[in-house]
């Protein structure tokens, strides 16, 4: 029987040993109309227990009769801070054969683990409990103390300007939708500027299905606005804007220094959603449905639907958002038709591909929609045997690759900064990253219509061994499938 279910139809309680943490629990108990016994063996503090209309008797809870003056009882704390007195009294209970549930106060890790042998089925060391207390109230005060200062720069603007990462992903829109939010509170009016594209399927559809004005950069005059604020932009390896920014939220640190007004980094969380999230509860602000929905969709984007570094932060905000947020938009965004030029990417991936050992690598050829290269990784990655996927193309004048990996051991971002930090611009995680790289640079020749089939085989052969040698398997194919790549 599981704690949530029987402790919700439990009505008696037995608390062996009442100094401070008992005394507190008993309180409690009471207050919610259960039947409370206590036991302690100070007569002087059984008298004041008594005095406040609790059910207190003298007893050595260590002795063998205590256990059967609680046989009748459903739940049972062991609470004293004399931890072999708890061990005794834990040990006489569980002889009697009886089925209660039994809770027992340890002082340190290792008699927690002696206490669970024994038979408790929860084991609390109040000092823990203590100390992960101080650090939700810390949390708390560092969020009150940030939200302040937050809303001291919106109290002084006008005209806010927020900036998501180039082509930004669901994340990065996300936060930039709810930090508008946030302004909106304070009679900000605010656009979201982005660079780039929205290339990803499902990041059109999120767009999209959810109304989000999203205004390119080279329509905006950044002039025009007194705030400027960065969202998830702490892995672009030059600054973003070449003026003052007020505003800087990201879950990473930040590659570019600002010296911004307002700055909230937290590493300790897996997307800036779940920072701007907290900060929608911190303003207590009536959610409107597409800003929980897009907030929780930038969490599950992020995490990979809770499967990659997730943390306890990210579980809450989620679950927090849940109830506002459209699961139908949610479900129509994760379940976007396929274009013909990503089947056709895809279909080129495929017939391109080579394997060694767990690895695969292919090249999709000249491309339009650039953002179809991580479909098919994602698509490539699903092949029986195959943990790490690499996918790269052409576009214009410039080699875009993606690549996806399930493989535990293996974090693919560092495998591309490894292969192409040097020679362009890599960003990602440990499961999937992306890499651009200049054509002109990587091959030292021009794009021309005559030149075109010699690009992409230099592209070719150059792409694949320095991604092989980088998954550490540059000596020729250990297994697997394989094509010319033609």
């Amino acid at each position: 029987m599981s704690s949530a279910i029987s402790m919700a139809s439990m009505s008696t309680y037995a608390i062996l040993g009442c100094g401070s943490v008992g005394h507190a629990v008993a309180e409690e108990l009471v207050a919610e109309g259960k039947d409370v016994l206590i036991l302690d063996r100070d007569e002087g503090r059984v008298e004041a227990l008594r005095d406040q209309d609790l059910d207190a008797r003298t007893a050595d809870i260590a002795e063998e009769t205590v256990a059967e003056a609680v046989a009748d009882r459903d739940v049972v704390l062991i609470l004293s801070p004399n931890v072999e007195a708890n061990k005794k009294a834990l040990e006489n209970i569980r002889e009697r054969g009886e089925e209660q549930f039994i809770i027992v106060r340890a002082s340190d890790p290792v008699t927690a683990d002696e206490l669970s042998d024994a038979g408790a089925d929860v084991v609390i060391n109040p000092s823990a409990v203590i100390a992960d207390s101080a650090l939700r109230a810390l949390e708390q005060g560092e969020l009150e103390y940030k939200a302040a200062q937050l809303a001291d720069v919106l109290d002084d603007a006008e005209e806010l300007a927020i900036l998501a990462h180039r082509s930004p992903g669901p994340d990065s829109i996300a936060s930039a939708v709810a930090l508008k939010a946030i302004a909106a509170a304070y009679d900000v009016e605010a656009d979201i500027l982005y660079r780039g594209e929205i290339g990803h399927q499902e990041n059109r559809a999120f767009v999209n299905l959810l109304g989000i004005e999203l205004t390119p950069f080279s329509e905006a005059d950044l002039a025009g606005y007194d705030t400027i604020a960065l969202v998830d932009c702490a892995k672009a390896s030059e600054p973003v804007v070449d003026r003052d920014v007020d505003i800087f939220i990201d879950h990473f640190e930040s590659e570019v220094e600002y010296n911004a007004e307002f700055t909230d980094i937290r590493p300790n969380v897996s997307s800036t959603s779940t920072i701007l999230t907290k900060y929608i509860q911190e303003f207590d602000l009536s959610l409107p449905e597409e800003v929980a929905t897009a907030l929780l969709y930038g969490i599950r984007a992020e995490t990979l639907d809770f499967k990659r570094d997730t943390t306890p932060a990210d579980l809450t905000a989620a679950a927090y958002l849940y109830p506002f947020a459209n699961h139908d938009t949610l479900e129509q965004v994760e379940s976007p038709s396929m274009s013909p030029e990503t089947l056709d990417v895809l279909a080129e991936a495929i017939r391109n591909r080579e394997v060694k050992g767990s690895h695969l690598v292919s090249n999709a050829g000249f491309i339009r929609d650039r953002d179809a290269l991580s479909q098919a990784a994602q698509h490539l990655l699903n092949l029986e045997g195959i943990t790490t996927s690499a996918v790269f193309a052409i576009a214009d004048d410039t080699i875009y690759l993606a690549a996806r990996s399930k493989d535990i051991r293996m974090n693919i971002g560092n495998v591309l900064q490894e292969a192409f930090d040097e020679i362009g611009e890599v960003v990602g995680h440990s499961t999937d990253a992306s890499a651009e790289i200049p054509l002109g640079i990587f091959t030292g020749l021009e794009i021309t219509g005559d030149n075109r089939e010699t690009l992409l085989q230099l592209t070719e052969e150059a792409v694949r061994s320095k991604l092989f040698q980088a998954l550490g398997v540059e000596g020729g194919s250990s297994g697997g499938e394989s094509s010319n790549g033609s």
